[in-house]
C-alpha cells in the first residue's frame, strides 16, 4: 500500500548548463511542490502505512530546508558561490544541480535516510519510499525512483556531500539533525500507547 503526503517551498536557483538561456544565467524561483509518497507491505497498529504526523517532524524539517533558499551547485563558480553566501542568509550547497531533477532525487534520498535511521515504535514494518515527484510549475515535474538515487550517471549522492546555513539549520526542530543523519544515529519515534488490541500484539495469527 502507498500513501502520498504534499510538501510545498517556494525556492530559487540558476541551472547551469540547460538549454534554457534564462534558467542557466539568472537566478529565478519557483513554488514547488513535493509529493513523497511512502509504501509497505504491511500496516503499523494503528492501520496505517505511516502516521502522517511523524511526517511533520524530521522529514518534514528536511525539505524545508529549501523554503525560501537559494540553492547551488558546489561546482558552480567560487564567486557566485560566495555571493549567495554572503547576500542570503538561508541558502543550500548542492553536490548536483539545482534542477526538478536532482531536487526529486535529493529528497529521496534525504527522506529514505531518515526512516532507515528511525526507531520505530508502532509496529511499522519495512516502510520505505517509493517516489519523489517534484513539480516545479505547473505544467511540468519530475518523478524519483530508488533506482534513479542510486544510479551515479545521475549523480552520486552521499550524506556528507550536502552543506546548509546557519538560519536554515537553526529553524529545524533538533539543530544537529544532520550531523545526527551523517553520524548514523537513530531518530525515535513517540511511544504509543496501545487502545485496542490486535490480534498480531495478542499474539493471534493474522485474519
Amino acid at each position: 500500500m502507498r500513501i502520498r503526503k504534499l510538501f510545498k517551498f517556494e525556492n530559487a536557483h540558476i541551472v547551469r548548463n540547460c538549454s534554457s538561456e534564462r534558467c542557466k544565467h539568472s537566478i529565478h524561483g519557483h513554488s514547488y511542490q513535493i509529493e513523497l509518497i511512502l509504501e509497505a507491505k504491511r500496516l503499523d497498529h494503528g492501520q496505517m502505512v505511516y502516521d502522517f504526523g511523524l511526517l511533520k517532524s524530521s522529514i518534514k524539517d528536511i525539505i524545508d530546508s529549501f523554503d525560501h533558499a537559494i540553492c547551488f551547485w558546489n561546482k558552480d563558480d567560487p564567486e557566485y558561490i560566495a555571493a549567495c553566501k554572503k547576500f542570503s542568509a538561508r541558502w543550500i550547497s548542492l553536490p548536483v544541480s539545482p534542477s526538478a531533477e536532482q531536487f526529486s532525487r535529493v529528497i529521496f534520498f534525504w527522506a529514505q535516510e531518515i526512516l532507515k535511521q528511525t526507531q520505530m515504535q508502532n509496529g511499522e514494518s519495512d516502510v520505505s519510499v517509493y517516489s519523489v515527484i517534484a513539480h516545479e510549475t505547473a505544467t511540468g515535474y519530475a518523478q524519483c525512483f530508488a533506482d534513479d538515487v542510486a544510479n551515479e550517471q545521475m549523480g552520486q549522492l552521499n550524506l556528507e556531500d550536502f552543506e546548509f546555513s546557519d538560519q536554515v539549520s537553526a529553524e529545524w526542530h533538533d539543530t544537529d539533525l544532520y550531523a545526527k543523519l551523517i553520524r548514523g544515529e537513530s531518530f525515535t519515534n513517540p511511544t504509543v500507547t496501545m487502545q485496542v488490541q490486535t490480534q498480531v500484539q495478542a499474539g493471534k495469527p493474522d485474519a
